[in-house]
């Protein structure tokens, strides 16, 4: 079996006001990320304080965040978002430049959902967006991966998106370096943190875990589990995963609940359940290798 990946996400939407420990500084991603490394993570994914920065205008941000952790720890996987824009070049366009600046991986979200935030009467927020990947952008995405050398980092909110997923590997046309993460919806919402029965996808149960693993028979794509609006960790889903040879992805973009956790606590919550099984962690460049990632330049 591999050494387990741990990746962190380490802010996304959530804020200070949910809990004080999310990182949004440069400095503050910086520090908080080397943390990460330390107990055990080897990939880090990374929002910029403005997450609605189109392109060129979220790439200092990015590259100033990431220059102290690539000086301490070259070997480091790091990878930023998409923007929420409209135009393909506004949504993914800055993955070329952060290539360049050391980036490995490209989030790529293969499918459209329904994202609800809760309303005071439990209802779904009446909102007109959807969260919307199209084929023709997927095929875009994919192609820009390819040619940037980043490693695909597959979000895979519902089942459908699994099998587009699968699609482009039966097809050979799956970037080298892909990651499926599997995303399991908790009992929060994962944008504002209240509690809600309106999510996405599938819940952290075993036969859930169990559902997406029928369908990954024959594949060769390496994954990781995740609870979106609740802990990976407390959910026994990061166990499952562990004892199956998968991997786990933790952080504050993902986590809800009623405690106010750290980053690094979070990575270290999961590497003491990987040592109480018997399995190591991997280091950066143990994830690269299991990963497949390109070398980056």
């Amino acid at each position: 079996m591999d050494p387990l990946i741990i990746e962190v996400a380490l802010n996304g939407t959530s804020s200070k006001a949910r809990n004080p420990n999310v990182p949004g500084s440069p400095a503050e991603v910086a520090a908080d990320a080397l943390a990460c490394l330390e107990a055990g993570a080897s990939v880090i994914h990374t929002h910029v304080s403005n997450y609605r920065l189109e392109g060129p205008a979220a790439t200092p941000e990015y590259i100033q965040g990431w220059a102290p952790v690539l000086a301490a720890r070259p070997d480091a996987i790091l990878y930023g978002t998409a923007v929420p824009a409209q135009a393909f070049e506004a949504r993914f366009g800055h993955y070329r430049a952060l290539a360049a600046a050391g980036m490995r991986m490209g989030v790529i979200d293969p499918g459209s959902v329904n994202l609800p935030v809760a309303t005071e009467g439990g209802l779904p927020k009446p909102v007109p967006n959807v969260y919307r990947n199209s084929h023709e952008d997927i095929a875009a995405l994919m192609a820009l991966l390819d040619a940037s050398r980043l490693g695909p980092s597959l979000a895979i909110y519902e089942p459908g998106f699994l099998r587009t997923a699968l699609g482009y590997e039966r097809a050979g046309r799956m970037p080298a370096g892909a990651f499926v993460k599997l995303y399991f919806a908790g009992d929060y919402s994962f944008l504002d943190g209240a509690r809600t029965s309106f999510t996405f996808g599938l819940p952290p149960t075993r036969a859930a875990l169990d559902a997406y693993r029928e369908m990954m028979q024959g594949s060769a794509l390496p994954w990781a589990v995740a609870v979106l609006g609740g802990c990976v960790a407390t959910s026994g889903m990061a166990r499952l995963a562990i004892e199956r040879g998968g991997h786990v992805r933790v952080g504050l973009e993902d986590f809800a609940g009623e405690r106010q956790p750290g980053n690094a606590e979070l990575v270290a919550e999961v590497a003491a359940i990987a040592a109480a099984a018997g399995r190591p962690v991997a280091t950066s460049a143990q994830a690269a290798r299991i990963l497949r990632l390109p070398a980056s330049d």
